[in-house]
């Protein structure tokens, strides 16, 4: 009998066990070959502690002191990238806002394209910057809490795709297509899939919706050193453009609804984004190396679901992170653990109550 069964082993899942581990015995289960394979092997991987609602950004700002010094001699996982946002001379309401929400500064023109070349001199009007904007390691994160989870006795499965989940005396017993597991506690940590794993333990969904996001990955243009240049953004995030490793990857900002699956990029959907991409730039789109999709899945208000369901003891809510995962993950995963350990938790009452999923019930 296990203390503590997660489900899903996305960066969400696996911070929840590393943090569980100190309570109990933990066991992952993952259903792909790896972990990290949908969402979380997908991301932009950009911290921004003023981006998205009220909650997020209260456990971004909160997790920024652990991803810039973990301790223990290890480096920090972010490192300096910057956002810059820039907008048409018709977009200047809408570039108004973005400024207040994302608490940037304007730029002179001639400022922003002494820092990106490419930008186009006949479309650009207004610009503005954001330096504290960084980039994540998240690879190295994800591996540093497995490795945290192995060193503190939890285990890990891969190739567990959950299909019954039922309730007994002791707890709750885990069926896979390979094999059952039982466990006092479940965590339900499986993205897209989340409510389908709660259907199945007899638990009400919260009605999360996975939304697609497309990528696509560009040579750098014309040769430019595009290292460091901060990430560019379109007013209204209609678009985004993020060096990485020499390269650009530029996303249409998309967020179609779609059932939970393996996603993949809509040519269509990519193509138009990357026309908004063009129409800021001097350097036409020639060639994509590659393009792929993640899917970030959100309740019905934009905001996570973490916390035990009102109505099934036992039954842990850690899901609905959208496309702030990795920027939130460091407090989110104390969030749950103190929770789950009847500890007060750092994070103000107020925040905790509105992420709790008995606000659905």
């Amino acid at each position: 009998m296990t203390d503590f069964l997660v489900i899903g082993g996305g960066v969400a899942g696996i911070a929840a066990a590393a943090h569980l581990a100190e309570l109990g015995s933990v066991l992952l289960l993952e259903r792909e070959d790896a972990l990290g394979y949908h969402a979380s092997g997908r991301s932009a991987a950009m911290f921004e502690e003023d981006y998205g609602p009220p909650a997020i950004k209260a456990l971004s700002r909160a997790s920024r002191a652990y991803l810039a010094a973990p301790g223990a001699g290890r480096e920090s996982y972010l490192s300096p990238r910057g956002l810059m946002l820039v907008g048409r001379a018709d977009q200047r309401a809408g570039f108004e806002t973005d400024l207040a929400t994302l608490d940037l500064k304007e730029i002179p023109v001639a400022e922003a394209r002494a820092r990106v070349p490419i930008l186009n001199p006949e479309t650009l009007a207004f610009a503005a910057t954001h330096e504290t904007a960084t980039d994540i390691d998240t690879d190295r994160l994800m591996a540093d809490w497995a490795k945290l989870l192995r060193q503190r006795g939890g285990k890990t499965l891969t190739r567990q795709e959950v299909t019954a989940i039922t309730r007994h005396e002791a707890g709750w017993r885990v069926e896979t297509r390979n094999d059952s597991f039982d466990a006092r506690q479940i965590v339900n940590a499986a993205g897209a899939w989340a409510d389908i794993i709660a259907e199945m333990a007899g638990v009400a969904p919260v009605g999360l919706q996975p939304k697609r996001r497309s990528m696509a990955q560009l040579p750098a243009p014309e040769g430019h050193d595009v290292n460091g240049w901060p990430m560019l953004m379109g007013v209204h995030e209609s678009w985004y453009a993020k060096p990485q490793a020499g390269k650009l990857l530029v996303s249409p900002a998309d967020a179609d609804p779609v059932p939970p699956q393996d996603a993949w990029a809509d040519d269509m959907v990519l193509a138009e984004g990357l026309a908004r991409y063009e129409e800021m730039v001097t350097t036409p789109v020639t060639r994509l190396e590659t393009s792929w999709a993640g899917l970030r899945s959100f309740a019905p208000d934009g905001v996570p679901v973490f916390g035990e369901d009102p109505a099934q003891a036992g039954f842990w809510w850690y899901a609905g992170q959208g496309g702030y995962g990795f920027q939130s993950a460091p407090a989110s995963a104390r969030l749950l653990r103190a929770l789950v350990a009847g500890d007060t938790p750092e994070i103000s009452a107020d925040i905790v109550r509105t992420l709790s999923p008995g606000r659905f019930r």
